[in-house]
This record gives C-alpha cells, structure tokens and sequence, in this order.
C-alpha cells in the first residue's frame, strides 16, 4: 500500500485567494495526500512595486486562509533561504524531513515548455512528482515538445501526472487591480484575508475614489 504523500504548493500567494484553496483541496483529494504545505516565493527585487505584500504579509495571509485545515501548513523555507532560490533546493529540504514520503510539487500548464531549463530538473523529477495542472474543461497539454529533452523515463512520469485542476477564473493579479480600483473582491477571498488586506491598506486600499 502507498504512502499518503505531501503536496507542496509554492507560489507568490499575492494574495492567495479562494482559488489557490479550491486548488490545493482538489489536488489532495486527488493524490490521496495527506498534508499540503504552502510555500510564498521569493520575489525578485527587479519586480518589487509598492502594490505587492511583502513575504511576512504574504505569510500571514496564508495562516489566516489556511487556518480551519489541521492538515494544510505553510512554509517560509524560500523566504528563508539565500538568494536565488530554486525549486530543486526547495524540494530537497523537504526530501529530507519526510524521508520516502511521497512529494508531490504543483506546476501550471504554462511551465512545461520551460522544464528542461529548470534549475537540476532531471535531478528534480528524481525527488518527487511534478503534477501539471491544467484548467478542467480545456485541452490537456501535451508534452511533446519534451522530447529529447529531457530523459524518456521523466516524460512518461509526467505524462501520468498531468491533472485537472478546478476552474475558477480568478487571479492574484486580478485581484490587486480591482483593489486599487476600489471594486469589490470580497467574493474571490477569505473573510479573514480581506480583512487583513483593509487592516494593513495591501494593493492600493483605500487610495481610490471608490474604495
């Protein structure tokens, strides 16, 4: 029998949103994993703006999203970590405090083409299951544009661990743009991140004629 596995979910989570919950509740359904574990992204200084979180917000944020799931933790390895910081290390501090634990690592459709560049991504794929999602009720993406480049064994690997992910039209950056705009985003977040985000005046709060 199995192992029950652990999903890490890495992102910037700025703001995490209803969606990333829908996500990471499906995913576990999926995988039969028995923890999630959300890890906020590093950001690159050249994309600092004054409409983003900073890490400890981010973080906070998650806690109050995530805070009626016992099973559901986050993580600020990459928050920690010396810069750059790459999925591979990410992935290997993990491998190492959960021993032969299955991992699983969440990835958009949109990174396949970049895989073969991903910082040790034989090595990667090796530790753990990268599962691609893609949105239910869209083409299922292909990956043949892998071939030769990566290892036939990795290929057929993430072939079996391409999912369907939930279908909600809702994004992070969405999400900010409305908020500077003053327009109402309480529907696409939890009461308590909402909440968060007017207390600490995150994306422009209150800065608009509407808000």
């Amino acid at each position: 029998m199995n192992k029950p596995g652990v999903i890490l979910f890495g992102g910037s989570f700025d703001p995490v949103h209803r969606g990333h919950i829908a996500m990471a509740d499906f995913a576990m359904r999926y995988l039969s994993a028995n923890k999630v574990l959300f890890i906020a992204a590093s950001r690159s200084p050249h994309k600092a703006a004054a409409a983003v979180a900073a890490g400890s917000q981010r973080l906070e944020m998650i806690r109050l999203a995530i805070s009626d799931c016992p099973q559901w933790e986050v993580s600020d390895c990459e928050l920690t970590r010396p810069q750059p910081s790459y999925t591979f290390d990410t992935v290997r501090h993990f491998r190492t405090q959960y021993g032969s634990v299955p991992l699983y690592w969440l990835a958009g459709a949109d990174a396949v083409p970049e895989l073969p560049r991903w910082y040790r991504i034989e090595e990667l794929l090796d530790l753990c299951r990268l599962c691609i999602l893609y949105r239910a009720g869209f083409k299922v993406p292909s990956l043949d544009e892998l071939e030769g480049r990566l290892p036939p064994r990795h290929i057929d690997q993430l072939r079996k661990d391409v999912i369907p992910a939930p279908l909600v039209d809702i994004s992070s950056t969405k999400i900010r743009r409305r908020i500077a705009l003053g327009q109402d985003v309480e529907s696409f977040l939890l009461p308590a991140v909402w909440e968060f985000i007017r207390h600490q005046r995150l994306y422009g709060y209150g800065d608009s004629a509407g808000a």
